[in-house]
C-alpha cells in the first residue's frame, strides 16, 4: 500500500499513459543530468524505476542540483514525442515537465563512482561505498531478488507444514568443523561463546523437544577464507529437519522446494525430480569430484588394470584414469601444450594422451607400453572414435581423482562444451563415514560425525572403518554443492561406538557433545534434515560469478568490513572487561627488534 506524503504522491512505477496531463510529484535521486539542445533533463530513479523530467523552461530549478542528489519534483505528466521513445525503461513513452524540485539531500563530495557503472569499478571502493553501489540498478535489484526468494521459501516451507523456529546466536564452540567465531564473557573469567556454525545441535534438540518439523533461514558464522562462492564471516541457509523421517522424506521435499524456486525464478530447463542419485564412489570415479557438473558430456572411466605391471613406469602399479575427448584431434600443438601446462600448475607431473586416427589406431608416445589386447580394451571401454582423444591421469587414488576431475573439467571449458542455460541437479549419496588420516593412519569422521551409519550398531562393530557408509547426501547444481544433510545418529550407543572408532573416549561424547548426548537418552525420535545454502542458490539463479554480489553488506575477500572498518581495534577498557590481553605477534615482536 502506497501513502502518499509531502515528499511524493506517485512511485516512478506508477507514472504512464494513464495519468497524462496530470500534475504528480515524485521523490528520487537524480541519476543522470543531460542537456538536448538547449532543454535539460534528469534521469530520476527511485527503488521502482526511472522517470525523465524535463526542465523546460524551468533550467533554474537544477541550480545546485548534482548527480545522486536526492530530490523531490512536481510536474505534470506528457506523452513524449515518438522519435524520443525509451524502450528499456518502463516509463519510456512519459515524461514529466518540471514544475518544482526540492533538493531533499545533497551531494557534497565527489562521488567515488559512476553509480549505473559501478560494477565496472574494483570491490574494494565498491564495498566501502556499498550504500551507493547498491543504487545501481543491477546491484538493487540482486538483493530485491534475494528479498524475494527469502519470501517464497518462507511461503514454501510453511505450506508443507513447517514450523519457522529460531535458534540461538550465542552459543558453544563446536570441536568439529570450522573455526568458530569467539565471543569473551564478561561475567564467567576465561570462558567463551561462540557464534553457531550451523544450528545443527538445536535444531535436533528441537526435534527431541517434540516438534515435528522445523525450518529456519538461519545465519551461520565460520571463520574461512573466501571463495568465489564462500564468503568469509556469515551466510545464511535454509536450514530444516524432521522428526520420525527416513533419508526418503528429506528427498521428497528438497525435490519439491528447489524446483519450485527455479520454476518461480528462472526462465532455464531444469532437472526435475527425483533428481538422479550418484553414490559417492561413482562420482569420485566417474566425476572426479563430489560436486560433479552434469552438463559437462566428459566422463572417467578407470584404466588401471590395464597398466598393472607396465613397462611404462609413470603408470605402472599406478591409479590410471582416462578421459575421452569426442572430436579432439583437429586441435592444434598450441592448445595441447596448453593443457599441460594447466596439468603441471595444478601440481600434475605431466599429462599423457594418445589421439585416435582414422583407422582406430593410436598416436602418441603411450602406444608404444600398450599391448593389442590393451587397445582393444581400452577402446572398447572409453567407446573410442576416430577423432578422438584420449587423456591419462596417473597418480595415487587420491590424486588420481581429484586431478582427473580438475581435467574434465578445464577441458570442457575448453573446447566450450558446457552449456550454461540450464540447471542440472543430482543427489550425491552413501559418503563414507570415515577415512584413514594420511599421517597417523587411523580412521578419521570424514564428513557430518552426528550422521546415523549404514548398518547402524551392526556396521560399526563388524566392518572395516572406511567400508562403512553413512546416511549423508548432498544437492549439487552444475558443479556447485548447493545443499547437505543427513540422517541423524539418536541413538547413545550408536553414537557412543561410532566416536570411539574415530579416538573419542564416551567421556569425550560426554564432554563435547554434552547436550545432545544428555537428550538422547529422553526417547529421542529417528530425525533427519539438511539445509540450502541460500546464498549460493541466489548466486546461481542470477549467474553471478561472485557470492558477494548478493549479499548486501558481504566482507571483502580478507574478511573485512570496508564500510564500517570492522575489524577494529577496542580500547584497553573494554579488553579489561572481557579478561584479555593482546599478544604481539611473534613477527611483530621481530619486526620492532629489527626498527630497534
Amino acid at each position: 500500500m502506497f501513502l502518499a506524503n509531502r515528499y511524493r504522491d506517485h512511485l516512478t512505477s506508477m507514472i504512464g499513459e494513464g495519468e497524462i496531463g496530470k500534475t504528480v510529484r515524485v521523490s528520487g535521486w537524480v541519476e543522470n543530468i543531460r542537456d538536448h539542445g538547449g532543454i535539460k533533463f534528469i534521469d530520476l530513479r527511485d527503488h521502482y524505476g526511472i522517470v525523465q523530467i524535463t526542465m523546460q523552461q524551468n533550467e533554474g530549478l537544477l541550480e545546485g542540483v548534482n548527480k545522486e542528489s536526492a530530490v523531490s519534483v512536481s510536474g505534470q505528466v506528457v506523452k513524449r514525442d515518438a522519435s524520443t521513445y525509451n524502450d528499456k525503461i518502463a516509463t519510456g513513452t512519459v515524461e514529466i515537465v518540471a514544475q518544482t524540485l526540492e533538493i531533499l539531500g545533497k551531494v557534497t563530495v565527489p562521488l567515488p563512482f559512476e553509480v549505473p557503472s559501478s560494477r565496472e569499478s574494483g570491490e574494494d571502493i565498491r564495498l566501502r561505498y556499498r550504500f551507493l553501489d547498491m543504487r545501481n540498478h543491477r546491484v538493487h535489484q540482486n538483493i530485491v531478488f534475494r528479498s524475494n526468494i527469502m519470501s517464497f521459501m518462507r511461503e514454501k516451507m510453511t505450506s508443507l507444514g513447517f514450523l519457522e523456529l529460531q535458534t540461538p546466536i550465542l552459543s558453544t564452540s563446536s570441536p568439529e568443523g570450522a573455526r568458530d567465531y569467539l565471543i569473551p564473557s564478561r561475567k564467567h573469567h576465561g570462558k567463551f561463546y561462540a557464534l553457531p556454525q550451523a544450528p545443527q545441535i538445536f535444531k535436533q534438540l528441537y526435534m527431541v523437544s517434540g516438534f515435528d518439523k522445523y525450518f529456519q533461514l538461519a545465519p551461520c558464522f565460520r571463520d574461512e577464507d573466501a571463495r568465489a562462492d564462500r564468503t568469509p564471516g556469515e551466510f545464511y541457509q535454509l536450514d530444516l529437519e524432521m522428526s520420525f523421517a527416513t533419508q526418503e522424506e528429506v528427498f521428497a521435499v528438497a525435490e519439491e522446494v528447489f524446483p519450485a524456486i527455479i520454476e518461480k525464478f528462472s526462465n532455464k530447463p531444469f532437472t526435475k525430480g527425483p533428481f538422479p542419485r550418484i553414490t559417492y564412489a561413482d562420482a569420485m570415479l566417474k566425476y572426479g569430484s563430489d560436486k560433479p557438473d552434469l552438463r559437462n558430456p566428459l566422463f572417467i572411466i578407470d584404466l588401471s588394470d590395464q597398466f598393472v605391471g607396465s613397462d611404462f613406469k609413470p603408470f605402472s602399479n599406478k591409479t590410471v584414469r582416462g578421459i575421452r575427448v569426442p572430436k579432439m584431434g583437429e586441435k592444434s600443438k598450441t592448445f595441447f601444450k596448453s593443457m599441460e601446462e594447466y596439468a603441471l600448475s595444478i601440481g600434475m607431473k605431466g599429462l599423457g594422451y594418445v589421439k585416435v586416427d582414422e583407422n582406430m589406431s593410436f598416436l602418441g608416445p603411450i602406444d608404444k607400453f600398450l599391448t593389442d589386447a590393451s587397445r582393444e580394451e581400452i577402446k572398447r571401454r572409453a567407446e573410442l572414435e576416430p577423432g578422438d582423444v584420449l587423456y591419462f591421469i596417473a597418480d595415487s587414488k587420491k590424486n588420481a581423482e581429484k586431478f582427473a576431475g580438475q581435467i574434465r573439467t578445464e577441458v570442457a571449458n575448453r573446447m566450450g562444451l558446457i552449456d550454461n542455460d540450464r540447471f542440472e541437479i543430482c543427489w550425491i549419496v552413501d559418503f563414507p563415514m570415515y577415512e584413514e588420516d594420511e599421517e597417523t593412519g587411523k580412521p578419521i569422521f570424514t564428513h557430518n560425525p552426528f550422521s546415523m551409519p549404514q548398518g547402524e550398531l551392526e556396521a560399526l562393530n563388524t566392518k572395516n572403518p572406511c567400508d562403512v557408509l553413512a546416511y549423508q547426501y548432498d544437492v549439487v547444481c552444475n558443479g556447485v554443492e548447493l545443499a547437505s544433510g543427513a540422517v541423524r545418529n539418536h541413538d547413545p550407543e550408536v553414537m557412543v561406538k561410532a566416536f570411539e572408532i574415530a579416538g573419542y573416549t564416551e567421556e569425550d561424547v560426554a564432554a563435547k557433545f554434552g547436550a545432545l548426548y544428555s537428550a538422547f537418552k529422553f526417547g529421542a525420535p529417528p530425525h533427519a534434515g539438511m539445509a540450502f545454502g541460500i546464498d549460493r542458490m541466489i548466486m546461481l539463479l542470477l549467474d553471478e560469478e561472485s557470492i558477494r554480489e548478493v549479499i548486501a553488506f558481504p566482507l571483502n575477500s580478507n574478511a573485512q568490513d570496508l564500510l564500517l572498518g570492522a575489524p577494529t581495534q577496542v580500547t584497553e577498557q573494554q579488553l579489561r572487561e572481557v579478561h584479555i590481553k593482546v599478544r604481539q605477534r611473534p613477527q611483530d615482536l621481530k619486526n620492532q627488534e629489527k626498527s630497534e
